[in-house]
């Protein structure tokens, strides 16, 4: 065996130090790039101690210059920005040293301004990012390299509002992933796409390329999903879903606290107490706003701090008063000298609204205009500063005039908007606005009952206005939907068979996530029409009336319009309303089954009496004079959802109609009726349910029957398509944290709110024979969704079903008498209310929509 020389022995060590710190680089770039900076730190620290000290051999000093590139960013993410820029500092100085240009110095400076981007320093970051980029064309550097650069311009581009210049680097970047198969880099491009359409209030289109990527990066880099979550929830926020982005938010925050991703973690907590705010917890949105702001901080993301700042002080002053209006404005200096005149407006504006709460009429400082494109959400809070101004002048007339241009602004957002629950979700935006005007026409002297009436419905339940369009098929959304099923039906055995369920549950409320995500994207909801208003109304009652309820103040109001008068009403304390509807909705659930024992059923039926006579007096019994025996239309207001109004003593046998708005009832009314076809469905598990499926189908022998293994979710879909009467005797569930995943029980699982809303020709009439489908969740601006909600929405006349639970005997009786009604030629609401009226406490069902 030959001897080595010394110099051989160091050739030979240094040689296995290059080729150890070789590897152990490709590995930090590769942890970094899927998002943990972490341990692409430590795996970078290691690769430098392997590379020989002090070597001048030209692989190793440009391997040496490309870990501390990566190391830079690893560094800058997990410690502070000064620590990414020292690297890159060591970086540049050991370029500058090389013979020739390898497209090195462009690919420190375009790490330089990425760093810089990520600290908030846009524009800093905006002028690297162009000479960089035109420097590594000029030398030619690899696809995966030039590709990098275009996504992290685009992203800077983005911030410093250059959407189609940001948009141009993604299109770029995706022909050179897929011309050089690079997946990650075309899912970053689609990511960073979503980022785009958000910018530019494209919310459905922005959710629809978040979808694309999360698709991808599961696969390929699961690490990156929680950051993708964080775009998400931010375009959630602006459609105003301030629950679904606290979920998503909710699951990203561990493993980016795991991951110590310092610049997405923070941003992550400021999204998170954005959606706090909007959800009403303001101690929670200070908590998370604070710790944003010193994470941000100790990064050296100065910008980025100021915008926590401003998340912090405005969770503040919502329930502290010692937050001056003087403060709000020393932030928007702060938040100006930074380069963030939208944060600086929004300051601004909140320094008004607070002078003016603490009585003064001339504001610290003028009320800026928001600029073109500038988030809904800055554009309601200029209207409501500017009514509020004039309020405070004693000029209620501009103020009203504020929010109906606000409103309007809303509602042009709003038919951008896909998915049923995107509809809703922007309400949230206008609900002071629209609670301001509906609060100055209520205390006019005289008020205006009519006035009143318009108001309610220019601020209530928007999505009922839309005219469905018929849905886009989506492949994947249908197999989630299929999936969510069978996992529904398997958590179901398996609770009945006592084994454990968590990780089904797991994968129920994932799935039900992105079953949610893919709707509201897959396709535009509707076409909107106009708002109806009480001259368009009155024409249509014809011997009925309608009674408009709505809260203010912590007052109880209705507006009753007849064909002849229109009437303003206070009733009472709200939250006493409030209260007796939960407790006579608790009442009807315990004594909804069939074989209660004797002596809990009197005791039951003796408070639940009482409470719904409480109710009567508090609802109706103001009203009586100028209900003057007529039947009605009721539109509630929140918990006014829940009412079994058959169950009022006033209203027992009485025909009632309720509707999420007149402009709904006014459009279910005035619709088109064309169909003829009848379906019957049995579900599983319902003992009375055959028996009464038979005699309905001896009433309807044409009708098409689905029963036992034929009653399935597809074939009841189906069914119901282009259906004039649909009746549906199956158990169902109303979800009240997903509404839309409210379900009826089928053969091979349950069919959801969620499939039902996107039927193109909607069955006119549904009857739904089970329990408590007619329950929604109430969203801000009186946005009801839920199973019977969601029919409506999508087109379907009149919902009959329950409000709360009901036994199977008891919903048997009822349709009986109900369809003995119909042949006889009544109404539906007629008919129901002689159905109901032999025992309304066992019978809380409710005619929705119209009456036909």
């Amino acid at each position: 065996m030959p001897l080595l020389r010394d110099t051989d022995v160091t050739a030979a060590t240094s040689r296995a130090g290059v080729e150890a710190a070789t590897a152990l680089r490709k590995r930090g770039y590769r942890a970094a790039s899927a998002g943990r900076p972490a341990d692409a730190a430590k795996l970078l620290r290691q690769a430098l101690r392997e590379l020989p000290a002090g070597s001048d051999d030209l692989e190793a000093v440009t391997l040496r210059i490309r870990i501390l590139i990566t190391l830079s960013y690893a560094e800058a993410e997990t410690g502070s920005v000064a620590d990414g820029l020292s690297h890159l500092g060591t970086a540049h100085d050991l370029v500058s040293a090389l013979p020739e240009d390898h497209g090195l110095p462009a690919v420190v400076q375009d790490q330089r301004a990425l760093i810089l981007h990520r600290a908030g320093r846009t524009e800093e970051a905006i002028a690297l990012y162009d000479e960089s980029v035109a420097r590594m064309e000029a030398a030619g550097v690899d696809a995966s390299t030039l590709s990098t650069a275009l996504v992290n311009r685009g992203l800077t581009s983005i911030a410093y509002g250059r959407p189609a210049q940001a948009e141009q680097d993604m299109w770029r970047t995706i022909a050179l992933a897929d011309a050089e198969d690079l997946p990650l880099m075309r899912a970053k491009a689609r990511n960073n796409l979503g980022d785009i359409a958000q910018l530019t209030g494209d919310v459905p289109t922005a959710l629809g390329h978040y979808e694309d990527a999360d698709r991808a990066l599961r696969l390929l880099a699961p690490d990156l999903v929680p950051r993708l979550r964080v775009d998400q929830a931010r375009a959630m926020l602006s459609a105003g879903l301030a629950q679904e982005a606290a979920e998503h938010l909710d699951d990203a925050l561990p493993v980016l606290r795991r991951h110590r991703v310092g610049q997405d973690l923070a941003e992550a907590e400021l999204a998170r107490a954005a959606a706090a705010l909007l959800l009403g917890d303001r101690p929670g949105a200070r908590e998370l706003a604070a710790q944003a702001q010193r994470r941000f901080a100790r990064r050296g993301s100065k910008p980025w701090a100021e915008v926590a700042a401003l998340t912090r002080l405005r969770a503040e002053a919502e329930y502290s008063g010692s937050v001056t209006p003087r403060r709000f404005d020393r932030l928007a200096a702060r938040l100006h000298d930074a380069g963030l005149p939208d944060e600086a407006a929004v300051a601004t504006m909140l320094a008004a609204r607070l002078a003016l709460r603490r009585g003064s009429r001339a504001p610290s400082a003028a009320i800026p205009v928001p600029r073109p494109g500038a988030p809904i959400d800055h554009v309601m809070l200029h209207h409501l500063c500017l009514a509020e101004r004039a309020v405070a002048a004693g000029d209620p007339g501009t103020a009203l005039a504020q929010a109906r241009q606000g409103l309007t602004e809303l509602g042009r957002v709003r038919d951008r908007m896909g998915g049923l629950d995107l509809l809703c979700g922007t309400a949230v935006h206008g609900r002071e606005l629209g609670d301001l005007a509906v609060s100055l026409t209520l205390a006019a002297t005289p008020p205006s009952p009519t006035e009143a009436f318009d108001w309610l419905e220019r601020t209530r339940a928007q999505v009922y206005r839309y005219e469905p369009l018929p849905a886009i098929d989506d492949p994947v959304l249908a197999r989630r939907v299929a999936e969510a099923r069978s996992v529904s039906r398997s958590l179901q055995h398996s609770r009945l068979d006592r084994r454990p369920v968590a990780e089904l549950e797991r994968r129920l409320e994932a799935l039900r996530q992105e079953v949610s995500r893919l709707g509201w994207h897959t396709s535009p909801w509707g076409r909107p029409r106009p708002v109806t208003t009480s001259a368009d109304v009155t024409p249509l009652l014809r011997g009925r009336a309608v009674v408009s309820y709505t809260r203010n103040d912590g007052t109880l109001h209705a507006v009753v319009l007849t064909d002849d008068t229109a009437t303003l009403h206070a009733l009472g304390p709200a939250d006493e309303v409030a209260e007796l509807t939960r407790q006579l909705h608790a009442d009807l659930d315990v004594l909804a089954p069939d074989h209660l024992p004797d002596v809990l059923a009197r005791s039951v039926s003796t408070s639940a009496s009482l409470r719904a006579a409480a109710l009567d007096r508090a609802l109706v019994h103001p009203l009586l004079r100028v209900l003057d025996g007529r039947d009605l239309v009721v539109v509630p207001t929140g918990v006014l959802y829940a009412v079994p109004w058959s169950a009022l003593p006033s209203l027992h046998g009485r025909p009632v109609v309720v509707a999420p708005s007149a402009t709904a009832w006014t459009t279910a009314t005035t619709g088109p009726r064309s169909a003829h076809r009848v379906v019957l469905v049995g579900g599983p598990e319902l003992p009375e349910g055959s028996a009464e499926i038979a005699a309905l189908h001896r009433a309807y022998p044409d009708a098409v029957v689905l029963e036992g293994k034929e009653a399935t979710a597809t074939a009841v879909l189906d069914s119901l398509n282009g259906t004039r009467l649909a009746h549906i005797a199956a158990h169902g569930t109303h979800a009240p944290d997903n509404a839309l995943f409210s379900k009826l029980e089928l053969f091979d699982g349950p069919l959801f709110a969620h499939e039902s809303a996107r039927l193109p020709n909607p069955p006119e009439q549904v009857v739904l024979a089970s329990c408590e489908l007619a329950l929604s969740h109430i969203r801000p601006g009186d946005e009801a969704l839920g199973f019977a909600g969601a029919m409506l929405a999508s087109g379907s006349r009149t919902v009959v079903s329950a409000v709360s639970k009901v036994g199977d005997k008891a919903a048997a009786d009822t349709m009986a008498l109900f369809y003995e009604g119909l042949a006889a030629g009544r109404t539906t609401a007629q008919a129901l209310a002689a159905a109901t009226a032999p025992d309304p406490l066992r019978r809380p069902f409710v005619c929705f929509g119209a009456d036909s």
